[in-house]
C-alpha cells in the first residue's frame, strides 16, 4: 500500500438535506482506498482524503453518482508546445492525469491542445500547466478569457500566430541545415561523384566544421526533447534522432581526430558526417511539411468562428449605433441591412427578407424571414432589411454551441485510437532495444568492416522508427471528418459517436417532427356538391376560399392545434379571418361560432346529430382519410357546407432521406404513436416498410432496447424532446436541431437543419471518417513492421538488402506527410 495520501474536495449536486449528507458519506467512506470522508451541507461539498494507487478521483465520483448525486466538473483546455509524436502524447496525458483532481485528460497531437475534465477549485490551471511544464513541454500563452465565438477565434489567432511563427523559425533551420547538407554531401562524395571539386572539400576537419552547427543548431529541438525525456525516465523520437546522428557525428569525429588509431584495427576510417546533417534535415523537412498540413485539418473550425460579425448596428434609445458584437445583451434591437451578416441569435419584429443559412444548415436556398421568425447568427441577409430582438448572445448564441461541440469532438479519441495509445507508450523503448540488438549482432556476425555495417545498421533502426504517424493517424482524420461534418450542417459529439455510427445496421426513424412536419396542416378544403377545393361551390354559391374564410374566423375563439391550421391555412391563402361572435367549445366534438351573421359550426362526424346527412362528403372524404387526414365537418345555418382535410404533412426530404437511407444496407423502421392507419399512410408515402405505431413516447426506449437485444446496432433519430429517453438508449443518438435552437446536449449527432436527409450523410461522413482512420493506422504500423526489419538487416543474408540511414531519415519523414495528407483527403468529401 502506498504512504502518499491526497485530500481533494468534491462539489457535490442533489443534496436537499441532512439524509443526502449522510448518504453522501457513507457510500464515501465504504469505497476502498478511502480513509476519511466528510460532507459538508451548507457548503455542498465533501472532503475526501484517500489513497491514489487504489483509486482515482474518477471513481469517487462515480460513486457519487452511484449513489445518487452530481459532481461539479470543469474543463480545461491547454495549448501544448512541443510535442513531436504518440510518445509525448502519452507522457503529457500521464503528467495530466497524476494532477489531484483530474477526472480525465485526452491530448490531440494534431490539434497540439490537451483537454481536461477537473474538480474545479483555485488554481487549478497553473497546477495542470505546472505538470505540463514539468514532463518537459511547454503550455502556448492565451488570451484573456472571453464569451462565445469571439473568445474561441481570439484563442485561435493566439495559437495561429505561434504556429505561424515556429513554422518560420522551422523554415530557416531547414534551409540552412539543407544547403550545409548539400556542401557536406558534397565535399564527402568528391573522389567518388565529384572529382572537379577541390580536394579541401573532402578534408576531415572542414566537414566536421560545417556539420556541427546542422548538428547542435539545426538539430538542438532533438537534443532539447531528448534531455526532457531522459529527466523524467522516458524516451520519445527525439531521443531516437538524438542517438541515431550522435553516433554518427561521434564516431566521424574521433575518426577526423584518432584516423591511425582506425587503421590500425583494420578499418577504412570513412567519416558519415553527411549522414549526420541529411538526417537532422531531411527529419526537419518532414516536420516542416506535417506542420503545414496539419494547419490544413482545423480549417474548418477556424471558418466557422469567422463566420460571426465584428461588430452590430443597434438601435437604443429611438437612435442607431454600430457596437461591438461582444457589447450586444439580449433584448437589444439589431438592424440587419442587405448583404450584411446577422450578429447574434433573435428574432424578427420588422422587415422581411431571404436569409442564407447555408453556412450552418447546410441546405442551398435562403430561408424567408418575416415578423415573428427566428434568425441565426453568422448567416447572411440576402435581400431586403430587418430588425429583430437579440435573443441569444455570447456563449448562448447558435454559432458558439456549434463552434463548442465541434471543438471538443476534434480534441476526442475514438475507441479504435487506444490500440495506438498503448503502442505509443513501449514503442520508443522496444525500438531502442531492437537498435542495440542489431548493434551487437552485426558487431559480432556482420562481415568486413562489421563496425561500419553495425554503426549504419543501428542509426538506420532509430532513425526510421516513426511514433509520429502513430500519434497522427487517429486525430488528423477526427479533426477534418467532424470539421467537414459541420460544414454540412453535422455535429458529430465525439470520435466514439464516428466510430459507432459506422457500425450501425438499423435507423429508428420517429415519425412526428423528425418524417412528418411535426404541426398539423389544412391539406384540401371539400365544398359540398364540388370535387376539388378549386371548382367546389355549394347552392349558396361559396366556394373553397370563402368556406376557409368562414371556418378561420369561428375558429379564432379556440387554442385547439386544428384551429391553430385552419388559421394558418388562411394567412397562406391571403385570406383574413373575419370576426365572430357567440363562440361556444362544443367539448371534444368541435366549435359553433356566429361569423358575418351567418352559424358556422366545424367538428367531426358526430356533431352531425339532427342535421342534414353529409353522405357524400363522408364519401369523398374516405380516400383522405386513407392518407392519414382527420377529417373536419363544417355546416353553416344547419346546412353540410363542405369539409376540411387536416393532416401532418410529410417533411419535404423525408422520402430522399429514407431511400438514401435504404441504399446504405440499412433497415429503417419508423415509430409512432399515432394509430396504425396513420401510420401505415405516412410510411406507404415514405416509402417505409417496417412500422411500429401506438408506441407511447415513454415506450420508445423499450423498442430500441428490444431491437439491440437482437443483435442489431441502432441509431434513432428524433427530435430530442419527447425522445430524449430513445436517443439515450440507442447507439447512437441522432437529434434534430431547429434553427437557433441547437439540441447540442440531446444526442450524439446533431444535424442542425431537421432535415432527415443528413442522417445518411452524417453515416456516410463517419464511415469514410474510420475508414480513412484505420487506413492511417495501418500505414503507421505497417510502416514501422516492414522497414524497422529492413533497416535492422534482416533481409541482408538472405537479399543482401540494407537500408542507407539517409533514405530511412526520408522514409520517416514521409510516414507522417502520408497520414496526414491522408486525413485531408476528407476534405473532398461530397454528400451525394
Amino acid at each position: 500500500m502506498s504512504d502518499e495520501r491526497q485530500t481533494i474536495e468534491l462539489p457535490i449536486t442533489g443534496m436537499t438535506c441532512a439524509a443526502c449528507v449522510r448518504r453522501n458519506e457513507r457510500a464515501l467512506q465504504r469505497a476502498e482506498g478511502v480513509d476519511e470522508a466528510s460532507v459538508n451541507f451548507a457548503t455542498e461539498k465533501a472532503t475526501v482524503t484517500f489513497d491514489p494507487a487504489r483509486l482515482s478521483a474518477r471513481d469517487l465520483v462515480d460513486t457519487v453518482a452511484e449513489a445518487g448525486y452530481g459532481v461539479v466538473t470543469q474543463t480545461e483546455t491547454l495549448p501544448i508546445t512541443g510535442m513531436t509524436c504518440a510518445s509525448c502524447v502519452a507522457r503529457v496525458e500521464r503528467a495530466l492525469k497524476h494532477v489531484p483532481g483530474v477526472l480525465k485528460a485526452e491530448v490531440n497531437l494534431a490539434t497540439e491542445r490537451a483537454t481536461v475534465t477537473v474538480l474545479p477549485g483555485a488554481g487549478v490551471r497553473e497546477r495542470l500547466e505546472k505538470a505540463v511544464r514539468d514532463a518537459g513541454y511547454g503550455v502556448a500563452e492565451t488570451p484573456p478569457s472571453g464569451d462565445g465565438a469571439a473568445a474561441t477565434e481570439a484563442a485561435l489567432d493566439v495559437e495561429q500566430a505561434a504556429r505561424r511563427g515556429a513554422y518560420e523559425a522551422l523554415r530557416r533551420r531547414v534551409v540552412i541545415g539543407a544547403v550545409l547538407s548539400v556542401v557536406i554531401f558534397a565535399g564527402t562524395m568528391q573522389h567518388h561523384w565529384f572529382p572537379f571539386l577541390p580536394d579541401w572539400m573532402n578534408n576531415g576537419y572542414f566537414l566536421w566544421a560545417l556539420t556541427t552547427p546542422v548538428q547542435f543548431w539545426v538539430g538542438a529541438r532533438f537534443y532539447r526533447g531528448a534531455w526532457a525525456a531522459l529527466r523524467h525516465g522516458a524516451a520519445d523520437m527525439n531521443t531516437l534522432i538524438a542517438m541515431g546522428t550522435s553516433a554518427a557525428y561521434f564516431y566521424s569525429v574521433l575518426v577526423v581526430l584518432f584516423p591511425t588509431l582506425f587503421e590500425a584495427e583494420g578499418l577504412t576510417g570513412a567519416v558519415y558526417f553527411d549522414s549526420a546533417a541529411i538526417i537532422i534535415t531531411l527529419v526537419l523537412l518532414g516536420r516542416l511539411l506535417e506542420a503545414r498540413a496539419k494547419g490544413q485539418t482545423g480549417e474548418a473550425l477556424r471558418a466557422l468562428v469567422k463566420l460571426q460579425p465584428d461588430t452590430a448596428r443597434v438601435v437604443r434609445d429611438g437612435s442607431e449605433s454600430e457596437v461591438a458584437v461582444a457589447d450586444v445583451r439580449p433584448g437589444d434591437l439589431v438592424l440587419v441591412r442587405s448583404g450584411e451578416r446577422v450578429p447574434v441569435d433573435g428574432v424578427v419584429v420588422e422587415g422581411a427578407s431571404a436569409v442564407d443559412e447555408s453556412m450552418l444548415t447546410g441546405e442551398p436556398l435562403p430561408v424567408a424571414k418575416e415578423p415573428g421568425d427566428e434568425v441565426i447568427g453568422a448567416t447572411v441577409n440576402t435581400s431586403g432589411s430587418f430588425t429583430f430582438r437579440a435573443t441569444r448572445v455570447g456563449s448562448e448564441t447558435a454559432l458558439a454551441q456549434i463552434v463548442q461541440l465541434v471543438e471538443r469532438a476534434q480534441g476526442s479519441k475514438p475507441p479504435i485510437a487506444r490500440l495506438a495509445d498503448v503502442v505509443a507508450g513501449y514503442f520508443v523503448p522496444i525500438v531502442i532495444g531492437i537498435a542495440l540488438v542489431t548493434l551487437i549482432v552485426w558487431l559480432i556476425f556482420g562481415p568486413e568492416p562489421a563496425l561500419t555495417y553495425a554503426l549504419l545498421n543501428f542509426i538506420a533502426v532509430l532513425v526510421i522508427a516513426c511514433p509520429c504517424a502513430l500519434g497522427l493517424a487517429t486525430p488528423t482524420a477526427i479533426m477534418v471528418g467532424t470539421g467537414k461534418g459541420a460544414e454540412n450542417g453535422i455535429l458529430i459529439r465525439d470520435g466514439a459517436a464516428l466510430e459507432t455510427a459506422q457500425k450501425l445496421d438499423t435507423i429508428v426513424l420517429d415519425k412526428t417532427g423528425t418524417i412528418t412536419e411535426g404541426r398539423p396542416a389544412v391539406v384540401e378544403v371539400l365544398v359540398a356538391g364540388g370535387d376539388t377545393a378549386a371548382e367546389g361551390m355549394d347552392a349558396d354559391g361559396m366556394d373553397a376560399g370563402e368556406l376557409l374564410r368562414l371556418v378561420a374566423g369561428a375558429e379564432r375563439g379556440s387554442d385547439h392545434p386544428l384551429a391553430r391550421a385552419v388559421l394558418e391555412a388562411a394567412r397562406e391563402r391571403g385570406l383574413e379571418p373575419p370576426a365572430f361572435t357567440e363562440f361556444e367549445d362544443l367539448a371534444g366534438h368541435g366549435v359553433r361560432a356566429r361569423v358575418e351573421g351567418r352559424l358556422v359550426e366545424v367538428g367531426s362526424a358526430r356533431l352531425a346529430g339532427e342535421r342534414a346527412p353529409i353522405d357524400e362528403l363522408e364519401r369523398r372524404g374516405a380516400a383522405l382519410r386513407e392518407t392519414g387526414a382527420t377529417l373536419a365537418f363544417v355546416w353553416v345555418d344547419d346546412r353540410p357546407a363542405g369539409a376540411l382535410a387536416i393532416a401532418d404533412r410529410v417533411k419535404e426530404g423525408s422520402v430522399e432521406g429514407v431511400h438514401r437511407l435504404r441504399e446504405l444496407g440499412l433497415d429503417v423502421i419508423m415509430l409512432t404513436g399515432d394509430d396504425r392507419r396513420t401510420a401505415a399512410a405516412i410510411a406507404r408515402e415514405v416509402g417505409l416498410d417496417d412500422v411500429r405505431a401506438e408506441v407511447l413516447p415513454h415506450e420508445k426506449a423499450g423498442e430500441v432496447e428490444r431491437l439491440q437485444a437482437e443483435g442489431r446496432r441502432v441509431a434513432m433519430v428524433g427530435d430530442g424532446i419527447n425522445d430524449a429517453p430513445a436517443l439515450a438508449q440507442a447507439d447512437v443518438g441522432i437529434a434534430l436541431g431547429t434553427g437557433a435552437d441547437v439540441a447540442v446536449e440531446a444526442g450524439d449527432v446533431t444535424l442542425i437543419s431537421g432535415d432527415l436527409r443528413g442522417v445518411p450523410v452524417a453515416i456516410e461522413l463517419s464511415r469514410r471518417t474510420i475508414r480513412t482512420v484505420k487506413q492511417n493506422l495501418f500505414w503507421a504500423f505497417a510502416y514501422n513492421a516492414a522497414l524497422i526489419p529492413l533497416a535492422a538487416g534482416v533481409f541482408y543474408p538472405a537479399f543482401g538488402i540494407l537500408l542507407d540511414p539517409i533514405f530511412a531519415a526520408a522514409a520517416m519523414g514521409l510516414s507522417s506527410v502520408t497520414v496526414v495528407s491522408n486525413s485531408l483527403r476528407l476534405r473532398r468529401f461530397r454528400p451525394r
